[in-house]
């Protein structure tokens, strides 16, 4: 049975901004992850003309349970693709540029110079942007994690996802073990470079797995959380064990904070592109004191 969404997980939908930018998206031949993982936040990000490109296609290698991105054969790289993500960031006149990806196991480097291109060719044509990446584990390949922290991203991205005993029956293809090694060799590889990650709560997991996972992210020396209420996309996705009231997001914030995160967000609402850029100002400040933590 459905259940019925609380009054916090409302939101207002923008369809005229939806179009105009879709539009845009569709001519130019360019992915977003906001239509593709049917985000909450769509309307609002897209009145804002701010999108997160998602490259390599849109079919991903992997079946994972919560995930409504689809599961198929993928396609071939497009080479032109960077310089297409780079050509709409410009016309929308971005700021902050998020760059996500499909899951692509079938490619040796997981994508990784394709994704390495992309944030090169973006450099070139909005060199006032920062650049965010929300990388694959590229299979635990270091080498290939190089390759994409050599184009110099302002933000590497690598989702935990939710709690480790539940993998095994959501996320079968992945392992927890080896994300939280892409952010620890992100951190070793590149220092200067701000590491991200998120994770989703409502899944069946327990407050002293949260802490734990945020414990296991916090020891790699993650910058940034993120921390959101899972929405099943379907009948035929892993099934929602509850929704989270805000109250309980503002405690799990505070947690992370006293653990030593520069930036916190945490929010049914929240994605992990959610309001990217507020996160990475709040993170380079908070290297000059204080904190930084986002309500939405």
């Amino acid at each position: 049975m459905k259940r019925q969404k609380p009054e916090w997980l409302k939101v207002p939908f923008n369809q005229k901004a939806v179009h105009e930018v879709s539009e845009l998206l569709a001519g130019a031949k360019v992915n977003t992850v906001c239509k593709e993982a049917n985000c909450p936040n769509l309307g609002e990000c897209y009145a804002k003309k701010t999108a997160t490109f998602m490259v390599m296609g849109n079919s991903c290698t992997r079946n994972c349970r919560f995930c409504n991105v689809t599961c198929d054969r993928p396609q071939a790289l497009d080479p032109q693709e960077p310089q297409h993500v780079a050509d709409v960031a410009r016309k929308l006149g971005l700021r902050h540029v998020v760059v996500t990806q499909v899951t692509r196991d079938d490619l040796t480097d997981g994508g990784a110079q394709h994704m390495a291109d992309t944030v090169r060719a973006i450099r070139s044509a909005c060199p006032e942007a920062t650049i965010e990446v929300l990388i694959s584990d590229l299979q635990g390949n270091e080498e290939a994690l190089a390759t994409v922290l050599a184009s110099k991203p302002d933000v590497m991205n690598h989702n935990v996802e939710m709690v480790e005993r539940l993998y095994p029956d959501i996320r079968p293809q992945a392992r927890y073990e080896r994300s939280l090694g892409v952010l620890n060799a992100s951190k070793r590889l590149a220092p200067d470079v701000l590491t991200k990650t998120g994770f989703m709560v409502g899944l069946g997991e327990t407050d002293e797995e949260v802490d734990q996972l945020m414990e296991d992210v916090r020891a790699t020396g993650c910058d940034i959380l993120t921390v959101s209420q899972y929405l099943q996309p379907s009948v035929n996705h892993y099934p929602l064990k509850r929704f989270v009231p805000p109250a309980q997001f503002d405690r799990y914030r505070e947690a992370a904070m006293a653990k030593g995160f520069r930036f916190v967000a945490s929010s049914p609402l929240v994605r992990s592109s959610y309001r990217a850029a507020e996160a990475l100002e709040a993170s380079r400040k908070e290297r000059a004191g204080g904190c930084g933590a986002l309500r939405s």
